[in-house]
């Protein structure tokens, strides 16, 4: 049996590398408590460009739009520094994404906690 991928292992390199990028090398206090969550390629990776979900330490739209605008800048950088600790041929082009599954895995809970305390006796 095969093992994943190709784009699934370059992905999960990826991951790993922008996690540690992001947690010693930037200094930016925009960019602080990042969790990168996904980062998705296609199965080819002829598009070359990886799509990168993450999750922010606040939860207002405000600070997830400055956190974004602030890796947006910081791409550059980061592809450059992933250029050099991952080794693959060509490094993808870096966009940044918010992770939205989070946030509805959480409104599914409160509806099925909503739904339980409907359905107890009074």
């Amino acid at each position: 049996m095969p093992g994943p991928k190709r784009s699934v292992r370059v992905g999960e390199q990826l991951k790993a590398a922008l996690a540690d990028l992001l947690a010693r090398e930037v200094s930016d206090p925009r960019l602080v408590g990042i969790v990168v969550t996904r980062v998705e390629l296609t199965d080819d990776l002829g598009l070359l460009t990886a799509r990168i979900r993450m999750l922010t330490g606040g939860d207002d739209i405000k600070t997830r739009n400055a956190t974004l605008k602030a890796l947006e800048r910081a791409s550059g950088m980061l592809k450059r520094e992933l250029a050099a600790r991952v080794k693959t041929r060509i490094v993808p082009n870096i966009r940044f994404f918010y992770d939205e599954g989070q946030d509805q895995q959480s409104r599914v809970e409160e509806l099925l906690h909503q739904i339980e305390k409907e359905r107890k006796p009074r």
